[in-house]
């Protein structure tokens, strides 16, 4: 990354120009794509973003990009208070079909039981 884009993503206002960061150079080694996800972390205040760059990264390489996209899920929990893009998460990275698997699901992926509990609250955990 240079110099140029660190300063524009300094002044990223609500994670979009690092949204679009991660987009515009999938197709580069993105070295620095943690220090791009903390920077949407930082000014991503409704989660719109974080579940968008986790969906999208989800979408180009799961395995590639784990690490990352469970900091996105993470953050994205955090700060979707009013549960807005936590359903396109439980869709786009757990698949069509995860209220079947819910139960194995809530067992082995702490971030799916935490979507899972603010989006289905009276649900037994």
């Amino acid at each position: 990354m240079t110099e140029a884009e660190r300063k524009e993503l300094a002044a990223d206002a609500d994670g979009l120009k690092s949204y679009e960061y991660i987009a515009n150079n999938i197709e580069t080694p993105l070295e620095d794509i943690d220090e791009v996800i903390a920077n949407m972390a930082r000014v991503d205040l409704s989660g719109q973003f974080l579940a968008s760059a986790a969906r999208y990264l989800h979408a180009i390489n799961p395995e590639r990009f784990a690490t990352q996209i469970q900091s996105l899920v993470t953050a994205c929990i955090d700060r979707d208070r009013e549960h807005r893009y936590l359903s396109d998460i439980l869709q786009g990275i757990y698949g069509p079909d995860y209220e079947k698997r819910a139960d194995e699901l809530m067992a082995t992926d702490n971030n799916f039981r935490r979507i899972y509990k603010r989006l289905f609250p009276t649900q037994p955990i």
